[in-house]
């Protein structure tokens, strides 16, 4: 494989939480595969604004899609970009290997087009038919493609927030956010957190602070639920679904892919409408 790019971007956040924000008083509801999904999932789903599933996809589909992402980070594509570092390295990332650098990333993005096995997870015909069956019947459109990784004792927090806050679809869309865990993720290595129920309140104002974020003020205390998974396991979420990952504190890596979906067609707001719904503070900002 080539040398990875060598003009490295970096993840703006660093600042630890306030432990007190990531108290999970339980674990959310699941099915075991995409199979056993029931009408009355889809109404847990539109009530609440998630459904775990714990075996979505097999063990080689998970393994095609880590040996997609680590050869990206490793270079196999040099006109691939869309690679992010923890800013903690940044003075020392010229000084890592290729290895090192593995246990380094923050997250990759838009990489369907420069690797396959990324892109076929993320056009799962099982999982878009169940994605559909959300949207009211609707064909859903990937719009977007992430691999969110927290390193071991370094993965920093993506701290609450609402996903449609960074999107200029309208309100009232039914976006639906995917998360893929690649490794076992659990609450000590930053799962996700979520506020069930939640999504039916709106948009909530954000504010630039370690991030494009909900007020810590407004999270403090309250009563979330986790989402741990197996590698393989998978969580469909609304778009207005309050959510966040912790840091991660453990020694075990965390790797997830997340993409989003919207229905075929959509047309966008201007990017003023979602400030207004949202906050101004949020101009130009991304996942």
């Amino acid at each position: 494989m080539s040398a990875t790019p060598t003009l490295p971007q970096f993840d703006p956040g660093a600042e630890m939480h306030a432990p007190e924000l990531y108290q999970p008083t339980g674990i959310g509801h699941s099915v075991e595969t995409f199979d056993d999904i029931t009408a009355d999932d889809i109404r847990f789903y539109h009530e609440q604004g998630y459904l775990m599933v714990r075996q979505a996809f097999t063990p080689a589909e998970v393994a095609d899609s880590i040996a997609g992402l680590t050869a990206l980070i490793m270079g196999s594509r040099p006109d691939f970009t869309g690679i992010w570092f923890e800013a903690q390295i940044r003075e020392k990332v010229e000084t890592l290997t290729v290895e090192q650098r593995l246990d380094a990333v923050r997250k990759l993005a838009t990489f369907g087009d420069y690797e396959p096995r990324l892109r076929a997870i993320a056009l799962h015909q099982k999982m878009l038919a169940q994605i559909s069956r959300l949207m009211g019947g609707l064909q859903p459109e990937l719009f977007q493609e992430m691999a969110l990784i927290k390193p071991p004792r370094l993965g920093r927090e993506k701290p609450w927030h609402q996903d449609q806050a960074y999107f200029e679809y309208p309100l009232g869309t039914p976006v639906v956010g995917v998360w893929i865990a690649l490794d076992e993720a659990t609450i000590a290595n930053g799962c996700m957190q979520f506020l069930p129920g939640a999504h039916r309140n709106g948009p909530l104002i954000h504010f630039q602070r370690r991030d494009w974020q909900i007020c810590d003020n407004q999270m403090m205390g309250s009563r979330s639920v986790a989402a741990p998974l197996k590698p393989g396991g998978l969580l469909l979420f609304d778009g207005l679904l309050p959510h966040g990952t912790p840091h991660n504190s453990s020694p075990s890596r965390r790797r997830a892919l997340q993409f989003h979906y919207a229905p075929v067609g959509t047309k966008k707001d201007a990017p003023e409408v979602r400030l207004q719904h949202f906050g101004a503070e949020g101009k130009n900002v991304t996942c």
